[in-house]
């Protein structure tokens, strides 16, 4: 496994990481990621920025950046983030000692943080596909990730809820939900899951301090009470529908591409904050998507009045693509398929539950 350097100047832990592998590290800003780079998902990265046939594949996969080596130089494919002024980490090895361990050949990658420009991010990372392992791998681990795929929900759905996490917005602190609920619960369980990650807002969470010496994302959502979580029903059921939509297109796409992805996630963030995500929602209606490509220099950069810009409420892309591999003429990856159709019916169940919901509050409200 590959190992991160003790000092990367200007870059900081990734605090909001719930699925992978330990050891992101974020710019100074929060913006970027800054990972271990391995060949396979670099050229994937690369494929699907230069290969007309990944064109509609492009708005669900993060910006690439490029690379930045281990001695501090930046290859020359980030020469453009550079010049956007994106990419301002500078990797260096703080000692003799860190050069034996991280040989200057080594190099690390940059991609765009999904994270960055939500105020307070609740993000799930979904597990895709019915085969856990590479054709390369040896019988012990196929036999293992088999057995790991039956165990879990994987197999039988093509999903698993790697991790999430879902801001208390009485403490203003993000509540995780480990790998270990992931694999812990069943098909028939995964709606509760969805449900957990997309919670109704009972009412408005009142402020209050924190207690002093309160341990902070220790405790899964069943072993405490979140009643600061949830969006009102009437900003979660829009937001919910058009992000299912999006995952429809994302689908679509993967219909039409011949890979073999092990394990590659479907990432979802959206905003927490009632009044940026209702402020999203208007500029969706808008239509602010449309010319989302013109502002992204844009988007995080404060107006006149110093209040953030208002972009979208939630964020969808696939990550996580070290195992993933192009085969022309084999076919899409039809466990990956049947992943994405389990999070589409999963979505599709809990846009009914949240409008029920909405219409009983308006109901309750007009007697």
């Amino acid at each position: 496994m590959a190992h991160t350097p003790s000092e990367i100047d200007g870059s900081i832990p990734l605090e909001s990481q719930v699925g992978g592998h330990p050891g992101v590290r974020t710019s100074e800003d929060g913006s970027l990621l800054i990972k271990p780079a391995l060949p396979r998902e670099v050229a994937f990265y690369q494929s699907v920025a230069a290969d007309p046939r990944f064109a509609p594949l492009r708005p669900f996969v993060p910006k690439f950046y490029g690379t930045l080596r281990l001695e501090g130089k930046v290859d020359e494919s980030a020469a453009a983030a550079e010049q956007d002024g994106a990419l301002k980490v500078v990797a260096h090895v703080a000692a003799e000692e860190e050069k034996d361990k991280f040989p200057s050949s080594h190099s690390y990658w940059l991609l765009e943080n999904l994270s960055h420009a939500f105020s307070k991010p609740n993000i799930l990372d979904i597990k895709l596909g019915t085969v856990l392992y590479d054709d390369d791998a040896s019988a012990e681990k196929r036999a293992r990730m088999e057995k790991t795929a039956r165990e879990t929900t994987s197999l039988e759905t093509g999903v698993r809820l790697t991790g999430f996490q879902v801001y208390d917005l009485v403490t203003g602190r993000a509540v995780n939900t480990p790998k270990s609920y992931g694999k812990s619960i069943t098909a028939a369980d995964l709606p509760d899951g969805l449900a957990r990650f997309f919670p109704i807002a009972p009412d408005a969470p009142a402020p209050q301090a924190i207690a002093p010496g309160a341990a902070e994302n220790d405790d899964a959502p069943g072993d405490q009470p979140m009643q600061g979580t949830g969006l009102p029903a009437d900003v979660l059921a829009p937001l919910l529908e058009s992000l299912r939509e999006d995952i429809a297109e994302i689908r679509a796409a993967l219909e039409e591409i011949h890979l073999r992805m092990v394990g590659a996630s479907l990432l979802v963030v959206y905003e927490a904050d009632w009044e940026r995500a209702r402020a999203g929602l208007e500029w969706l209606e808008e239509g602010g998507d449309e010319d989302e490509d013109e502002d992204e220099d844009e988007d995080d950069e404060e107006d006149a009045e110093g209040k953030q810009r208002v972009g979208p409420p939630y964020a969808v892309k696939l990550i996580d693509f070290a195992h993933t591999k192009i085969v022309p003429g084999a076919g899409p990856d039809e466990g990956v398929l049947k992943g994405i159709d389990t999070v589409l019916q999963l979505l599709d169940g809990r846009i009914e539950q949240v409008k029920a919901a909405a219409a009983a509050k308006e109901k309750t409200a007009a007697a």
